[in-house]
């Protein structure tokens, strides 16, 4: 089964809805998909719960099929959006210095796309 992570860096909500997207279109097609969220993305993570904003009902989506791995602790507390994450039950990833590191996923056989 092909795995992939994508990690969203670009807190641009044109940028983001296309991980949203992929990572939904993954996973109904049998493929095994997350998402990390990390750098300036960490600080859509409050906005994204809001009924109003337009990503709402797409995020509620990736969170419902548990494809969300993870917020980078270290962004998300730069970003103030830390205890966003913790109310959603985000998990905090920071095994790299405080960020997620890619390496443990290469090693469990992922294919990493940034965006």
């Amino acid at each position: 089964m092909r795995k992939t992570v994508l990690f969203v860096f670009n807190g641009d909500p044109m940028c983001f809805i296309h991980v949203l997207l992929n990572a939904l279109d993954m996973s109904e097609k049998g493929q095994e998909a997350g998402i990390v969220v990390e750098g300036s993305a960490t600080k859509l993570i409050p906005e994204l719960v809001r009924d109003e904003h337009p990503l709402s009902g797409l995020w509620s989506k990736v969170k419902e099929k548990n494809l969300v791995y993870g917020v980078c602790r270290a962004c998300s507390h730069k970003m103030e959006t830390l205890e966003s994450a913790r109310d959603q039950s985000l998990p905090l990833l920071d095994d790299m210095y405080g960020h997620p590191g890619m390496a443990g996923y290469q090693d469990r056989g992922y294919e990493i796309i940034t965006f």
